[in-house]
């Protein structure tokens, strides 16, 4: 089975995350943190830099490594790195996805999350 290595942000400001909706594809309406796939000769962190300022057009500093996420759908092995990352500049602004929520420990449960990224949220809110 091919494996497909992506990175995910996990945008943090004070108590609340950021989450992202899909606006395309086979995965379409499910949410997810904001990311996208590792280029050749790219390292996890200089991708999620990239992928956020492309998706969001937002500038991202990431703070530290939170997790990677290993997930088998049905044609292919995601292999996902997430960082907590905070903003440094831009307004989040949405160039690929369909809606976009800040989200609370209270509220992590309240959207549809795509099934790699709801792996996540356990451990999510153990630190909100």
């Amino acid at each position: 089975m091919k494996t497909i290595r992506v990175v995910a942000a996990i945008i943090k400001d004070g108590n609340k995350i950021f989450a992202t909706q899909r606006g395309y594809g086979e995965f379409k309406d499910g949410w997810e943190f904001p990311g996208g796939k590792v280029e050749p000769n790219e390292t996890s962190r200089q991708a999620i830099v990239r992928e956020i300022k492309e998706e969001l057009d937002t500038t991202i500093q990431v703070q530290e490594y939170f997790d990677t996420v290993e997930y088998d759908y049905p044609n292919f092995h995601l292999s996902m790195d997430c960082f907590i990352c905070t903003i440094l500049k831009g307004n989040l602004t949405l160039l690929e996805h369909e809606s976009a929520k800040w989200l609370s420990k209270e509220t992590l449960d309240s959207v549809d999350w795509l099934p790699a990224d709801l792996g996540l949220i356990a451990k999510l809110k153990k630190i909100l």
